[in-house]
């Protein structure tokens, strides 16, 4: 189990590295897209280092008037 949970922890650091290599962290964040793309980031870890580029677009529903 420690292996795992050390496994875990790795995959996740790599992938925090990658958000910051790419800019991720520079400005506000702002925006449902940009919160989605910094997090799916972190959880694609090392992934992002063979090419993979995760990019989320979302829209929140706007209050009716």
């Amino acid at each position: 189990m420690r292996l795992g949970s050390l496994l875990l922890v790795v995959w996740l650091v790599i992938g925090g590295l990658a958000a910051g290599q790419r800019g991720d962290y520079k400005s506000f964040i702002g925006s449902c897209s940009r919160a989605s793309t910094i997090a799916i980031t972190i959880l694609a870890g090392p992934l992002n280092y063979v090419g993979v580029n995760p990019n989320i677009n979302c829209t929140a529903p706007r209050p009716s008037s």
